[in-house]
């Protein structure tokens, strides 16, 4: 299983709504794909139809009481996508592990048994506690969403610094998958300014696909559903798919999907 973290401790760059609908654009082109929630708030849970009263089991069960991870998914509404939830609890698990031996090594312990996916993407929340450094030391590649700003360029390189961290001292196998741009609005001269000053330092990183400005994206979690389902010809959903395939070519072939 090819696990991959979606992190930025900047809140608000379009994290989750990236995790929700690659998820959705993976299990579409035939992967079979594990999406676990590992924010507090529970927006991806949420984002894809499984409500508060819908999560007997949650990330926080496999963190603190070490529940298998195939008792604690639950099914989506898309075939072939799966849901390791999240809930409120998890607000307080850095506290309960921090005395713990283990507490950097929980989650990826967890996933030593895949259950047969292929894939699975972990969806951190907008900070570098202990719930991201639990998915940057379970994960083999790490995905980046930068809002086109200047404030998250200077997010990237705290990231970046903790990257290195993690590599030094729990994940040596850890590495950036790739930093994808998302909030682009062309009308906006800043936008490309970010995006040629972090293109000329990150070079190939960064994905061609960038995530437009665009409404539908924000209306969809409202609805319970991925943008790919709630309007899959929005300009939104079909960056989206762009990126989906995109992140396809930078997956090892010999652990793709038949």
């Amino acid at each position: 299983m090819i696990r991959i973290a979606i992190a930025n401790q900047k809140g608000g760059v379009g994290k989750t709504t990236t995790a929700i609908n690659v998820a959705t654009a993976l299990a579409a082109t035939g992967w079979k794909t594990l999406l676990i929630d590992l924010d507090p708030q529970g927006n991806a849970s949420t984002g894809i139809g499984v409500y508060p009263a819908d999560r007997a089991f949650s990330s926080y069960d496999v963190l603190v009481d070490k529940k298998a991870v195939a008792d604690c998914v639950v099914p989506t509404s898309i075939p072939g996508l799966d849901l390791l939830a999240a809930t409120v609890d998890l607000s307080g698990a850095e506290v309960e592990l921090v005395n713990a031996d283990d507490r950097a090594h929980r989650l990826r312990n967890a996933l030593r048994d895949d259950s047969g996916y292929d894939v699975c993407l972990i969806d951190c929340p907008p900070s570098l506690g202990l719930l991201t450094l639990n998915a940057l030391t379970a994960a083999d590649k790490l995905l980046v969403p930068l809002q086109c700003e200047f404030f998250a360029l200077e997010g990237l390189s705290q990231l970046l610094t903790t990257v290195e961290r993690v590599q030094q001292r729990f994940n040596p196998d850890l590495g950036i998958i790739g930093i994808v741009l998302t909030m682009f609005d062309r009308r906006n001269r800043l936008t490309d300014q970010v995006s040629d000053d972090v293109r000329s330092c990150l070079g190939q990183l960064i994905f061609e696909t960038h995530i437009p400005r665009n409404v539908r994206l924000s209306e969809a979690p409202s609805h319970g559903v991925p943008a790919l389902i709630y309007d899959h010809a929005c300009a939104g959903s079909r960056a989206y798919m762009a990126l989906a395939r995109e992140l396809i070519t930078r997956l090892p072939e010999t652990r793709k999907a038949a």
